[in-house]
């Protein structure tokens, strides 16, 4: 209980919460945003704590998604179709990103809507074989781009209900 007393009761709690949520699939920096201003920080540090949080996985995520993938249908074959879901949507995300290649990336990971995101970005550029080097820099600069674009949504919305 002490934890999440420190993680709710000041700002570096706060902070460390807000990048704790944006490391989540599927939330990532969406929802991390708002929540870290619901938490009391200010637009632009709930930002950079949701852009610090949801870029830590993704090269962890182009290195190793494949291992993992293959790992868990040896050892897992439960979460087979698990697996074969998560390849299809990265085969399916990647026809749309190959065409621009890392700048497509780094549009695909930039547009804030379900689907998208670092987490996705990140699994098409290993299926796509992207090179660590060159995934690494689209992937964060998307990232950037849907943390301002969610901030000023966040803070539009926060002016108008207050």
């Amino acid at each position: 209980m002490e934890l999440l007393e420190w993680l709710t009761a000041n700002q570096g709690g706060e902070f460390v919460f807000t990048m704790l949520v944006a490391m989540v699939p599927i939330i990532e920096l969406r929802g991390a945003i708002p929540f870290g201003v619901a938490l009391g920080l200010s637009p632009g540090t709930a930002m950079l704590a949701s852009i610090l949080g949801n870029v830590i996985p993704l090269p962890f995520i182009v290195v190793y998604i494949r291992r993992i993938f293959l790992w868990m249908r040896r050892r897992l074959p439960k979460l087979n179709s698990l697996v074969d879901k998560m390849e299809k949507k990265a085969h399916l995300k990647g026809a749309k990103v190959t065409r621009y290649k890392y700048l497509g990336l780094t549009i695909f990971v930039a547009i804030p809507l379900p689907g998208t995101g670092g987490w996705t970005g990140a699994l098409v550029a290993a299926f796509l074989d992207m090179p660590l080097r060159k995934a690494v820099p689209a992937l964060f600069s998307g990232v950037a781009i849907a943390g301002c674009v969610v901030t000023f949504l966040t803070y539009v919305v926060q002016v108008t209900i207050l």
